[in-house]
Parts: C-alpha cells; structure tokens; sequence
C-alpha cells in the first residue's frame, strides 16, 4: 500500500506532500543544463522522505542528491545542486525566492547591527536605488555547489550559533564595492561601484576571506596577512603574543619572526642566570595563535622564522615531529628556514656551518638581511672566535634534516633571504626583509615592538587579492582590472581600523597590497600549454608581465591624484630599480621571450609621480577564494578532475573549469614528471612579481626505487629554486595515496595537504 506523507511547512503546519511542487522545482534547477537528470534527483530523494519531514529538510534532501550525482560523466550536476542550494538559502535569509530591494535589505541589517552603519550615512535612498539597478541576482545560479557550501560557512552575514543566514551573495558584492568606493567623489563612485561589483559578481577578480566576509560588517579588519618581528627580550616576546591575539581574532594569518630569540643555555644579565632558550617561547605563541577561532570563519594559524645557523636550529626543525613528547615539541605552528648563498655553498662545497646564538652576534643577524657581503665577512670573523659559543655541523647533514623534515611533516617552509633583500621593491639598507607570512608570498619590512603601544616598532600588513586568468581573453584585459582591484584594495588601507598603531603606521605609510592569480592550470590548458615540458614558459612571460606593468601604472595613476605613499623614498621604486632590474639571469636560459610594454616610460612616469602603493603583487595560494570562483587553485596544478574537499556540510566536490572541452589539456599534479617545469614557471614569475610566491614542491614515492625520495632529488630541486630566483617555498606536497579516492582513471582527488610517512625519503 502506498504510503502516505505528510510535510511540517515552515510556520509548523502540515499538508500532504506535493511531489509536483518538488519537480517543478528540480525542473527550474536543470534549465539549460547538460547531462542531468531530474528523475534521478527524484528518485534518489523520495526513498529518503518519511511522514512528518519538514520543508527544509526535503529540500537539503534534493540538494544532496543532486550533489551526490555530481562526476566527470556529468559535471554540471555542480550546478544544479547549486541553484537548489541558492533556493534554499534565499528562502532561509528572507523567507522567499526574490531578494527585497536593497535599500529596504540595508536598513534592516543596519538596525540588526549585523551591517555598518555607515552604509545609510554615505548613500542615499536614491543612490541606493541605483545600486540596486546594477546588481543581476541571476548570477547566483554562477556558483558550483561547492562555491555555494563556502558562501554559506565562511562568507555570508550569520549568526554563526544559530546558523540564521542574513543576505545572499549579489548583496554581498554590490555591499562590498559600495563601502571601498564610499570616499570616492559623488561624480565617479558610481560607475566605479558598478565596475567593481561586475568584476567580483562574474569571478574577474577573486577577493580574500577577510574581505569577502567582514566589508560591510561593524568589524573593519580586513588585512589577509599580518607579520609580526620578535626581539629578544621579555618585553618584546609580551608584546608579539598580545599582538598575535588581536590580529588573529580578527581572521588574519600570522608570521611571525623569533629568529632573534637568542639559544637555550645563553647568559642573562652577565651570566646571573641562563636563557631557557626558543621552544618555551614558541609555545607561548602557540597558545596565542589557537586561542580565538577567528569568529567561526577560519582557525587560527601562524608561522615561524628563524635562521639556518641558528644554535638550537636541530631541535626547532623537529618540533613538527610526531615523534617525541609535548615537553620538546610545538607541532600546530609552521616553521621557516632562512637561508642564503653562503649556506647554499657550504653545503655544495661539503663544508661545514657554524651555528650561533643570535644574541651574541647582532651584527651579523641583521647583515643576514641587509647586507650579504657585510654578513658573510662577519660570519667568518665570528667562525675564528674563540671566545663565542658555537657549533659546527656538516652542511649537507644540516641540510638533509631540514628536508627530512620537509618531507615528513610538509611543513617545514624556506626563505631564501638574500633573493628576498636583492630581487625586492625595498631597499634593505632602509627596510630590509626580515620575514614573509603565513603562506610565505609577503615580504614586508618589520621592526619589533617592545611593548603593544611601541610607536617606534612596525606590524606589516598586505591586503590582497587576485585576477582570474580564466576569464582573461586577451592580455589587455589585465589593464581595467588592475585599475579596479588597486584602487579598491588602496581605499580598504583607510577604511579598516586597526587595533595596533605599529600596524597602523606602517599600513598607511607603505599602503602595501599583494594582487596575484587564480585559476592558472585552466589558463594553461584553455591557452594548449603544459606545466612540465617548457610549452607555457612564453605565455607566462608574457602574462605576468602584463600583470605587473599595468598594476605599476595604476598605482603610479592614483599616486598622481591622491600623492605616492609617504614612505615610498624606502623602495627601490624611489629610485627608478624595477623588478625588470633586478632578477635572477639564469632566467634568461630558460625563457628568451623579450619585454612587450615599456618599462621605459613607465620609469620615468614612476621617477615623476611616484607610487601610491610600496608592493603591488604577490601570488597566494588562494585555496577557498578559487572555490568560490569556481577556479582551480592560484598557479597550482589540480590534483584530479574532481576535487573532494571538507567541510562542515560534508565532502564537496568540485570539476575543473570546462571539464568537457578541455579534460585532455589538464596536467594533473602526480602526472608531472618531476618539479622542474613548474618551478621555471615560478622562476619566470618572481621576475616580474614584487613580494613573493607561495610556491610548493610535490614527490610521488612511487616514482622512485623502492619507494623512496632520494635526497640528491630533495637537494636538487632545493638548488633549482635557488638558481631560479624563488624567495620562498611553501609546502612539500608528497603523495601516500592514503587520502587518494582515484577512481581507474584518476580523475578524483582528496584536496587536503598530503603528505609520507617518515620512511619515505632517505640520505
């Protein structure tokens, strides 16, 4: 006998259920879409539904079976799970399909205090009016599924205890651009409103979470990356975790600099007593770092730096390790190695490095960054010291541990500081590069703070965001865009407050942003070229040029109408060296391809008006801001067709731009032969870009004999992004096919960072 079910609507009254509705519905979601089918949906929903069952939940019943059916055969299924999604959300936030205008929608959150009240003191109700003209709620029906999951969990306006979702996405974009072009004159903020917003809504340019999720909001913290430099004194050490708190409740990533630390056994106050040396103080910052979850968004994070020769480098470069006991290990925080030439050439050469308490040679700590001749003169000077506690280690044992650890814990990162100090918009002689980020694409000048109001010290912040290669048919394209995304992330730099005055006096005297890319490997396959045989060397010449001239000519534009930033005498800008200047000529051997604009008149333009920003670019790894794109992640190769990531909702998964079309363009991670090609192509970028690149390495064990990395591989690949220019290395990436879910043809990935087990690479 068939059963018979009855619904519990919304407002707890019950009717007998209406499957005709339920098509309709299913039927409006797969409009125009290819391969889907509606009857499956059906079919795998209904077996599901039981007498009693709300509204709500058959519809995430609907939008979990179409999400269940989403494959390479029939990838737009991402699609049609995403339009039930955007239904059930609309539905959730304003208890209906149709969004209400946006004036109305605006005052109402002001009053909720979920949105800045700002927003009814700068526009009007007719300029809202028109705002409200510009916005195309269709473009929701833009998202894949799992864009729409990450709209909902990190991006959206909630009460994230209730779970209560106050806007959808199109208010959120036209919010955006109404509260960074605010201060913009009555005659133009609206064109450039519209602009913006068309930009952001149709995924042209790819905003950070901070942004995304707090423009608009009362919370006006919107810098992606912090970083944050440690002396050696209590006062300091106080001040770096008090600063680490704030910034990190307020959803930024943290680096952190405690190289200065001095080491374990070190006289204080003339030998009064002895320094109890890193790890103690590491844990405090660890403590900082996990002790606010970032308003539910995003875990706290951060990274530490510390020198290649530093005394205690053999304990800190296994605090990672799994092996050992809590007492001796501070395993939730990243580490950084700083290297440079010298450190290299020691270990090429099969020489010894002498390692050294930081404290007892401050002269050399700070020529590490500023001056290399002057540090490797010294260094040798401190080596013949017999009076100084040292200690002396092979280099290519020092070496192998730091890639031992590499490989083992994927984790341990490396900044190459002379590449950092040469190859840089700073002239270290006023700013030197003590230190990057999180992600290690941000290289900004840092001074300690010796306590949380210290005017004298200096927190870097960069502001970020990137350009979808995607959606770029012709190099020219950049020249709009770039105009857009300066002077929008400029304007955020006086909209944020800041909780720190060392923050806020370097933000607003360097006005430093970091514009970068997403969605590389589908620009490489639209465009017919690969990672790993040298075919996308050329275009990536070409292109990243591109990026970085027009970037240049739009801050050198706005420094003409608003004045260069009052630190700009700091950069090599100032006097006229560009990066075209400065970058490695091994470059040269692997890509010839000659310089298309000209640098020349932009020099003098530079020389004549100054820039209104100190950095224009950095390339960050851009993991959930690709996803709401629906982009593969920044330059990274996918690692399948279909990514499987996690969240709260459960897997999602998500297929590679224009799967169809172009499946056999795609170069997969673990199909790249070896790291070579990919880190030429970095190489070729670093050329053009000004901060850094968050660049990782990736080993298939499989690969090799019996298994196994070979360390002469680790070392070499090393040496490759040395001579290439590389400043940084962000994760090693080696595969265990513990987290794989291939199917036989390896089209699915789990997107997690993956990583051996501690055999798997040997000396």
């Amino acid at each position: 006998m068939k059963q018979t079910i009855f619904v519990t609507k919304r407002n707890n009254q019950q009717e007998l259920i209406n499957l005709e509705k339920i098509h309709k519905v299913l039927n409006w979601a797969a409009e125009g879409l290819q391969d889907v089918s509606v009857s499956q949906v059906e079919l795998k929903s209904r077996i599901q539904f039981y007498n009693g069952i709300t509204t709500i939940n058959i519809h995430e019943t609907i939008i979990k079976a179409a999400a269940d059916l989403i494959s390479q055969h029939s990838p737009d299924y991402q699609y049609m799970a995403a339009r039930l999604a955007i239904f059930h959300l609309r539905k959730k936030a304003f208890n209906q399909f149709e969004p209400p205008t946006l004036y109305e929608h605006v005052k109402k959150m002001v009053k909720l205090g979920k949105y800045d009240q700002q927003l009814l003191i700068n526009y009007n109700k007719d300029e809202y009016h028109l705002m409200n003209s510009f916005i195309d709620h269709w473009r929701d029906m833009n998202f894949s599924y799992a864009a729409v999951k990450q709209l909902e969990g990190k991006y959206l306006v909630q009460n994230r205890v209730t779970g209560k979702i106050y806007e959808s996405a199109q208010f959120l974009y036209i919010l955006i651009s109404a509260c960074l072009f605010s201060k913009y004159p009555i005659t133009t903020r609206m064109q450039y409103i519209k602009n913006f917003y068309n930009a952001i809504s149709t995924f042209k340019i790819s905003l950070p979470t901070p942004i995304m999720s707090g423009v608009r909001t009362p919370t006006r913290q919107f810098s992606s990356c912090v970083l944050i430099e440690c002396s050696d004194s209590l006062n300091s050490i106080n001040a770096t975790t008090s600063s680490i708190i704030k910034y990190v409740s307020q959803r930024a990533g943290i680096g952190i600099n405690a190289g200065q630390i001095r080491a374990l056994g070190s006289p204080i106050r003339s030998g009064e007593a002895f320094h109890t040396g890193c790890i103690p103080f590491y844990k405090l910052f660890q403590s900082a770092v996990k002790s606010c979850s970032q308003g539910g968004v995003r875990g706290g994070a951060a990274t530490i730096f510390y020198p290649i020769w530093h005394l205690e480098i053999e304990s800190l470069l296994i605090l990672k390790n799994n092996r050992g006991v809590e007492e001796n290990r501070v395993r939730h925080l990243d580490y950084t190695v700083q290297i440079n030439k010298l450190m290299y050439q020691r270990m090429i050469l099969g020489e010894y490095i002498t390692l050294f308490s930081p404290s007892d040679v401050l002269d050399l700590y700070d020529s590490f960054f500023s001056n290399q001749e002057k540090f490797e003169k010294l260094y040798h000077q401190y080596e013949n010291n017999k009076k100084l506690k040292k200690k002396k280690i092979k280099a290519i044992d020092l070496f192998s541990l730091i890639l031992q650890e590499r490989t083992s814990t994927g984790r341990i990162y490396i900044q190459n500081v002379d590449h950092c100090n040469i190859h840089s918009p700073f002239n270290p002689m006023f700013a030197p590069i003590r230190q990057s980020n999180l992600c290690l694409e941000i290289t900004l000048p840092t001074k300690p703070l010796n306590d949380i109001n210290d005017k004298n010290g200096e927190i870097a912040l960069c502001t970020l965001s990137a350009i979808n290669l995607g959606s770029i048919n012709d190099l020219k394209d950049i020249k709009e865009l770039s105009n857009l995304i300066v002077r929008a992330l400029d304007s955020i730099l006086d909209y944020q407050n800041y909780p720190i005055i060392a923050a806020e006096q370097s933000a607003i005297k360097r006005r430093s942003l970091g514009i970068g890319v997403i969605n590389f490997a589908y620009y490489l396959a639209k465009n017919n070229v690969k990672y790993s045989d040298s075919s996308a060397n050329k275009l990536t010449h070409k292109t990243f040029e591109a990026l970085q001239y027009y970037l240049l000519l739009a801050s050198c534009q706005l420094a003409k109408e608003k004045g260069s930033c009052s630190l700009f005498y700091q950069t090599n800008y100032y006097k006229g060296i560009l990066p075209i200047d400065t970058y490695k000529k091994e470059i040269d051997n692997i890509c010839n391809e000659p310089l298309h604009f000209n640098w020349e008149l932009l020099r003098e333009k530079i020389k004549k008006y100054g820039l209104r920003n100190s950095t224009l670019s950095a390339v960050m790894p851009s993991e959930t801001s690709s996803q709401i794109s629906n982009a593969t992640n920044g330059i990274e190769p996918p690692r399948g067709y279909i990514s499987i990531k996690f969240s709260k909702d459960g897997i999602l998964k998500q297929v590679v731009p224009e799967f169809n079309k172009l499946k056999s363009k795609y170069e997969l991670l673990w199909d790249l032969p070896n790291n070579t090609g990919y880190l030429q192509l970095v190489g070729i970028m670093q050329k053009f870009i000004d901060q850094s690149i968050s660049a990782n390495t990736n080993y298939d064990p499989k690969k090799f004999l019996h298994n196994k990395i070979p360390m002469k591989n680790l070392i070499q690949d090393l040496l490759t992004a040395y001579k290439l220019g590389l400043k940084t290395l962000y994760y090693q990436n080696t595969r265990d096919g513990v987290n794989d879910e291939f199917h036989s043809d390896n089209t699915y990935s789990i997107n997690k960072n993956e990583h051996c087990t501690s055999g798997s690479c040997y000396i």
